[in-house]
């Protein structure tokens, strides 16, 4: 399964939080499972690391090497990904999530987020 993994809970993956559900983390370590980071979660990352955002206690840089690391796959953005955010409903006003729900729908994966204004976009998106 392609999971496709929204920031806060690709940085819980890494970090082995404890805010990472276990359900989740069974998704996410099943041999099944093939887990992708969008570009965008690295930009985000970047942005709010740099703002000094508590949320984001790494670099886009570190957070990109420890995803390495854990071997997940990389996944760009395309222009496709870009218009299909037009024709999303207005759920939530985040361009970081919208973008990453408009990938999950175009590619097709499952992504999987902690939260569940996101959730409502697709019954294929896992709410955490």
């Amino acid at each position: 399964m392609n999971l496709l993994l929204d920031t806060h809970v690709a940085l819980w993956a890494i970090a082995d939080s404890p805010k990472l559900p276990v359900k989740t983390r069974a998704l996410i370590e099943s041999p099944k499972s093939t887990i992708w980071i969008s570009a965008a979660t690295l930009w985000e990352i970047s942005i709010k690391h740099c703002l000094g955002r508590g949320d984001m206690p790494v670099s886009g840089q570190e957070a990109m090497g420890y995803f390495r690391e854990a071997g997940y796959r990389f996944l760009p953005i395309e222009p496709e990904h870009v218009v299909a955010v037009e024709e999303l409903p207005r759920h939530h006003a985040d361009p970081f999530d919208r973008l990453l729900v408009a990938q999950a729908l175009a590619e097709p994966m499952r992504l999987v987020t902690h939260d569940r204004t996101v959730a409502r976009y697709s019954d294929t998106i896992i709410a955490t």
